[in-house]
């Protein structure tokens, strides 16, 4: 589990984040990541949508993300958002799958935050 300090929370956050950072994705996720100036330590949010599957599949894949993310979360600098959206692809994948994707992703996205979106 996650701790409350790096759990984001707030729509405006996660919209924030969505418009105006990095993306980078795969076939079970889609990051976005945006960087920021700030003492606060790193955060991450995660939307998984009913396009994944009903309730009970929806909460495993997010376990799964969140118990995933935390390696992540520790490595980012402080003031960083990070937003995962789960794609259907994600229910049929095993936690090292996710976990490698994620981790793919989360560095995709920080080497292309620099630059500008076409």
């Amino acid at each position: 589990m996650l701790p409350a300090a790096q759990r984001l929370r707030r729509s405006a956050d996660f919209g924030r984040t969505v418009k105006k950072g990095a993306r980078a994705g795969r076939s079970t996720m889609v990051v976005h990541l945006l960087s920021q100036e700030s003492d606060e330590s790193a955060m991450v949010g995660f939307v998984v949508s009913k396009a994944v599957g009903n309730a009970v599949t929806r909460n495993r894949v997010k376990r799964r993300l969140r118990h995933a993310s935390r390696s992540v979360v520790e490595s980012l600098p402080n003031g960083t958002t990070v937003v995962v959206r789960a794609l259907p692809g994600a229910v049929d994948c095993s936690y090292q799958e996710l976990s490698k994707d994620l981790s793919a992703c989360v560095a995709r996205a920080r080497r292309t935050r620099g630059r500008t979106p076409r």
